[in-house]
C-alpha cells in the first residue's frame, strides 16, 4: 500500500528525470481538492492518454465540475504517464495516482474512464496495470473500484467487454451522478460485485457486459446477443440529457501547454445533416441548443475564471445553430476591444460561414477550414453532403476576398463507390482553390489538404459496406502526393495501418478482448501515436486468436446481418439506417431533417423524455411522417 505522502516523496526523486514534469504535479489554478476522509464517494476521472491530450477534453471537464458540486462526492483527475515516467513508476513501485491528492487509483470507489476513440483501448489496460488492478472485470471483486467507461468509442462496447464493469451508453451528465450515489448507498451494504453491478444495471443507459452473452455462427458472424438475467435492459437504450446543463466555466488551467489552450463552450449538441459516414452525427441525436444569453454568460464567466484568451464555441456543426449570426454579433459586441479570440471550429462550406468568421474579426493569418469530404458531386451525393462544385469555388473566392490567405480542406478517400477520377478530382479542386487565392494574394495564398481514409463506423448507414483495400488506399494517397506537390500546397494523410486498426476495433466483437490484451502484452500502447503503434503486434495477436482483419474490416455485410453492437440502441432505427444505405447506392440524398422529418426513430423512442421539457428544446419536427414500405421493410 502507498499513501499520498509516500507518493509525494517518491515523486520528488523522479520528476527531474522525466520529460515535462508539469504533467504529474497537479496544483493547477481552479483544481478542486476536497477533504478525502470526510467524503463518502470518491471518483477518479481517467483519460487514458497523456496530460496534454486529456486536459482539454470537454467531457472530463463537465464531469469534474458536476461531481465536485455534489456534497459527499469528490472527483480527481488521472492521466496516463508518458513512457519515461511509466518506466520510473515501475522501477520504484509507484502506483498510478490522482493529480489532486496523489491517492493511488486503487483507493477510489469509482474509476470513470473516458474513451473518445478506439486507439485508446490498450491504454486502458495500461491504466489497470499501473494501478495494480486485475485487467479483467471478472477478476475484480467488491473491495476494488467499480470501473465504468463512456465516450463515443463505447457505442460499440464489445471489444472492451472483458475489462470494463459497466458502460454508460450515451450522455453521462445525469448517469455519472446517479452511479456515484448508488455506489455510496452500496458501500455499507456488503454486497458482492455481481450484486453491485446488478443494481447499477437498473439505471438508464447502463450496460453491464457480464449479464449478456453472445452466440456466433460457424463463420464467426454474430448469431445472437441476449441477456442472461431477466432484470437487465435489452436492448440498452442510450442515455439522453433532455436539456443541456449549465456549461462548466471554471476550467482547470493547465501547468503546461496542451493541444488546445482555450475555454470550450458547447453551444449545441447533435446534428441533423445526416452525413452517412459520420458516427457522431447519428449517435448524438437529437439536436439541443443553448440560448444566446446562456452562451454569452458562460463566455464571460470562463474568461473571468480562467484568463484564457481563446474561446471555442463547440458543436458538430456550429453554423447550424439556429440564430448563429445573432450569437456571433452579440459576442462580437460584448467582447469588442478585449483581444479575446472566439472561434467556431465546425463550419459548413457555405457563404454564411464566411460572414460568421468575418463578424468575429479573428486573426486571418490562422486560416479558414472547411470539410467538403468529396470533390465530385457524385461522391458528395453518395455520402449525403451534397453541394455543387461551383458553390465550393464561390466560397473559396469569398474567403480569400475577405483577407484570409490559407484555406484548409478536409477530404476523405476509400469509400467502396469511389473511383480514381473521384480521387483525382480532389487534386483538381484543391488546385482550383489555390488558383483563386493566387489571383488575390499571389504566392502568399496557400491550401492545406488533409486526407483521411473512410472507415465504416457502427450505427451509420455505411456500417454495411467494406473498407477499401490497403493497396488501393496507398495507390490513392500516392496519386494525391504526385498531383499536389507544388508551392503553396501542403498535404497530410492517415497511415493506412492506423486506419486498419481503428476499423478493426470500432467494428469488433467480444472475441477481440483477447486480441487487445495480447497486443498490449506485446508492447502495444499509445496506438494513436504513429511512432508507438506496433502493427506487427496486432497482426500476431489476431493470428494467435484465430482471427483476421478481413472479417471485421473488408467484408460486405448482408443487410440483415446481426452486428456486435445491435443490442446498443442509439434511438435511430436500424431500418432507417438500412434505408439510407440503400439510398446512397442510388446516389439519392436527404435534406436536413430539421426541414423534413424522416422518422429515424428518435421521437417515439424518447417520447416520454421529450414530454417533460419545453416544446422548442429539441430541434425536431413535432410529428414524424410515415415512411412507405421499401426493400428494408423486413428488418
Amino acid at each position: 500500500m502507498h499513501t499520498p505522502e509516500q507518493i509525494e516523496r517518491a515523486l520528488e526523486q523522479v520528476l527531474l528525470r522525466v520529460e515535462r514534469p508539469g504533467r504529474y504535479v497537479g496544483g493547477e489554478f481552479n483544481a478542486v481538492s476536497k477533504p478525502w476522509n470526510s467524503i463518502q464517494v470518491r471518483v477518479a476521472l481517467i483519460f487514458p492518454d497523456i496530460y496534454e491530450i486529456g486536459m482539454p477534453n470537454l467531457g472530463l471537464a463537465i464531469f469534474y465540475d458536476l461531481l465536485n458540486r455534489q456534497p459527499g462526492i469528490l472527483a480527481e483527475r488521472v492521466y496516463l504517464p508518458w513512457v519515461d515516467m511509466e518506466a520510473m513508476l515501475k522501477r520504484d513501485g509507484i502506483p498510478l495516482f490522482s493529480l489532486e491528492t496523489k491517492h493511488p487509483v486503487s483507493d477510489f470507489d469509482v474509476l470513470a474512464i473516458s474513451i473518445p476513440y478506439e486507439q485508446l483501448y490498450t491504454n486502458v489496460l495500461q491504466v489497470f496495470d499501473l494501478s495494480g488492478l486485475p485487467l479483467r472485470s471478472i477478476e475484480r471483486d467488491e473491495t476494488m473500484p467499480i470501473v465504468i467507461a463512456g465516450g463515443h468509442a463505447c457505442y460499440n462496447p464489445e471489444p472492451l467487454a472483458d475489462f470494463i464493469d459497466l458502460f454508460v451508453i450515451g450522455e453521462g451528465e445525469e448517469a455519472i451522478i446517479e452511479i456515484a450515489q448508488v455506489v455510496g448507498e452500496m458501500k455499507a451494504a456488503n454486497l458482492s460485485r455481481n450484486e453491485q453491478l446488478a443494481r447499477l444495471a437498473q439505471l438508464a443507459g447502463v450496460y453491464v457486459p457480464r449479464f449478456y452473452e453472445v452466440d456466433y455462427q460457424e463463420d464467426g458472424v454474430v448469431a445472437a446477443i441476449k441477456p442472461i438475467r431477466e432484470d437487465v435492459p435489452f436492448p440498452v437504450l442510450k442515455r439522453v440529457v433532455p436539456i443541456l446543463p449549465a456549461p462548466p466555466t471554471r476550467f482547470v488551467v493547465p501547468n503546461i501547454d496542451t493541444v488546445h489552450n482555450r475555454a470550450p463552450i458547447e453551444i449545441m449538441r447533435g446534428c441533423t445533416r445526416g452525413c452517412r459516414f459520420c458516427h457522431a452525427g447519428f449517435v448524438a441525436r437529437p439536436v439541443r441548443e443553448r440560448s444566446i444569453d446562456e452562451i454569452v454568460m458562460a463566455v464571460e464567466d470562463a474568461v473571468a475564471q480562467t484568463g484564457f484568451e481563446e474561446i471555442a464555441l463547440l458543436s458538430l456543426s456550429s453554423s447550424d445553430y439556429t440564430d448563429v449570426l445573432n450569437l456571433v454579433r452579440t459576442l462580437g459586441e460584448r467582447f469588442a476591444g478585449q483581444r479575446l479570440s472566439i472561434n467556431l471550429p465546425s463550419l459548413r462550406l457555405e457563404t454564411t460561414s464566411v460572414e460568421l468568421m468575418e463578424s468575429l474579426r479573428n486573426n486571418k493569418r490562422g486560416g479558414f477550414t472547411f470539410a467538403p469530404e468529396a470533390a465530385t458531386e457524385r461522391m458528395r451525393n453518395i455520402i449525403n453532403k451534397s453541394m455543387p462544385d461551383r458553390q465550393v469555388l464561390e466560397v473559396a473566392r469569398a474567403v480569400y476576398s475577405k483577407g484570409w490567405r490559407t484555406i484548409k480542406l478536409y477530404f476523405m478517400i476509400g469509400h467502396p463507390s469511389e473511383k480514381l477520377e473521384d480521387v483525382k478530382a480532389i487534386a483538381d479542386l484543391s488546385l482550383a482553390i489555390l488558383a483563386e487565392g493566387r489571383n488575390l494574394h499571389g504566392r502568399k495564398a496557400t491550401v492545406n489538404v488533409s486526407v483521411s481514409t473512410f472507415i465504416p463506423k457502427p450505427h451509420t448507414p455505411f456500417q454495411w459496406v467494406p473498407m477499401d483495400a490497403i493497396e488501393q488506399i496507398t495507390a490513392k494517397q500516392s496519386l494525391l502526393k504526385r498531383e499536389l506537390c507544388g508551392k503553396g500546397l501542403r498535404v497530410s494523410w492517415n497511415d493506412p495501418d492506423e486506419t486498419l486498426l481503428e476499423a478493426l476495433l470500432s467494428r469488433g466483437d467480444r472475441r477481440l478482448g483477447s486480441v487487445i490484451r495480447r497486443a498490449w502484452e506485446l508492447g502495444s500502447r499509445f496506438d494513436a501515436w504513429n511512432e508507438w503503434r506496433k502493427h506487427d503486434a496486432w497482426v500476431q495477436a489476431l493470428s494467435e486468436a484465430g482471427l483476421d482483419f478481413h472479417h471485421y474490416t473488408h467484408r460486405t455485410r448482408p443487410v440483415d446481418e446481426v452486428f456486435p453492437w445491435d443490442h446498443i440502441d442509439i434511438a435511430v432505427k436500424k431500418s432507417f439506417l438500412a434505408q439510407d444505405y440503400l439510398m446512397s447506392r442510388r446516389g439519392e440524398t436527404r435534406v436536413d431533417c430539421r426541414e423534413k422529418c424522416f422518422a429515424c426513430g428518435i421521437l417515439p423512442k424518447l417520447a416520454i423524455m421529450r414530454s417533460k421539457i419545453p416544446a422548442d428544446a429539441w430541434k425536431c419536427p413535432p410529428v414524424a411522417p410515415k415512411i412507405e414500405p421499401d426493400e428494408v421493410s423486413a428488418i
